[in-house]
């Protein structure tokens, strides 16, 4: 049963939950990283967490050990009042100082990302490029049909995706925030020199100018990233007027060594919530398909566990004119200032 509208009033009313909602609102975290984020004990952030949960306001799963939680969007809480409520969360007492701690939060993973990414780069050629049947990558270059593009191969690894691109494509612009593993790709492309540059940086602050790329691949990525919504943002700022997004990644699984094993911030990624981001992002024509291959690891005990794949592709619309008509804030427009 939903919440009466006195009652839901009364539970936002709490400034304390409006600044867990604001930041729930912004990413999916775990309650320990929730608590950092607020400066609170996680004990007092739990017994707000359980208002919130009855008044069915959280969406929650659980990833090994640690249970994860976002704001829940839809009949609990309509868009209309949510909105109405995130575009005066400014002016909430702490509100500042929640972000910033926040963003420590975020870059505490991507710290955990990098530094494992740089441990295991000697081998990842082998590790990442293990897939069923190898048909994701060639499916993911068949959403290309223009030749003479220059595309982005976000967190490129070792170079599995950019040795395909390579063939495909005028140029290919390799980006990842792991230094050592810039340095294999270097060395798994060196024939195609002329062709490929590489860039480090993260994904949700691209090194990449406004506009600068007719496409963006981002292959099995998007799982280590710590903050989705930014990271889709950046892209679309980093597109073209009328630019493609590629995305293919890993459905939800429960092999919950990764996390540790692989640095795997998430167990698989929810299609049909990623489709919302990149809708929320800005992107247009968002669509899905389940991929008929998988990535495939070996878990411990050396049992082969295969793991399903999706892919995402969209596009940026083709001027700032049809965002404005479709009321999209000036902020994710075509081009935009970077944040």
């Amino acid at each position: 049963m939903a919440t009466s509208l006195p009652t839901l009033l009364k539970i936002l009313a709490d400034p304390t939950r409006l600044r867990l909602l604001g930041l729930l609102a912004r990413e999916e975290l775990a309650v320990g990283e929730l608590a950092r984020a607020v400066a609170m004990s996680q004990s007092r952030v739990s017994n707000h967490l359980k208002v919130l949960r009855e008044a069915r306001l959280l969406d929650e799963r659980r990833e090994g050990a640690h249970v994860l939680v976002q704001l829940a969007r839809g009949a609990a809480l309509p868009d209309d009042l949510w909105a109405a409520i995130e575009s005066r969360l400014a002016a909430v007492e702490g509100r500042a100082d929640d972000l910033t701690r926040l963003e420590a939060v975020l870059d505490e993973r991507r710290k955990k990302s990098r530094a494992f990414f740089d441990r295991v780069a000697p081998e990842w050629d082998a590790v990442g490029s293990a897939f069923e049947h190898g048909s994701a990558r060639w499916r993911a270059l068949a959403c290309l049909v223009a030749p003479g593009l220059v595309v982005a191969d976000v967190g490129c690894g070792t170079g599995y995706m950019a040795r395909a691109l390579v063939r495909v494509v005028e140029r290919v612009i390799a980006i990842d925030h792991s230094a050592a593993m810039l340095a294999r790709a270097k060395e798994n492309l060196a024939g195609h020199a002329a062709q490929v540059e590489f860039r480090q940086g993260e994904l949700d602050r691209l090194p990449l100018a406004d506009g600068e790329v007719d496409a963006i691949f981002a292959s099995l990525v998007l799982h280590h990233v710590p903050d989705l919504f930014a990271a889709l943002r950046d892209m679309r700022r980093a597109l073209k007027p009328g630019g493609r997004l590629v995305v293919t990644d890993l459905l939800p699984h429960k092999e919950a060594w990764m996390g540790e094993a692989m640095a795997d911030l998430k167990l698989g990624l929810d299609a049909t919530e990623l489709k919302s981001r990149a809708e929320k992002a800005g992107f247009v024509d968002v669509a899905v398909d389940r991929l008929d291959d998988a990535y495939v690891v070996e878990a411990p005990g050396g049992r082969r566990a295969a793991l399903p794949l999706f892919l995402i592709h969209a596009r940026v619309p083709q001027n700032a004119a049809n965002d404005a008509a479709r009321g999209l804030p000036a902020s994710l427009r075509t081009n935009p200032d970077r944040p």
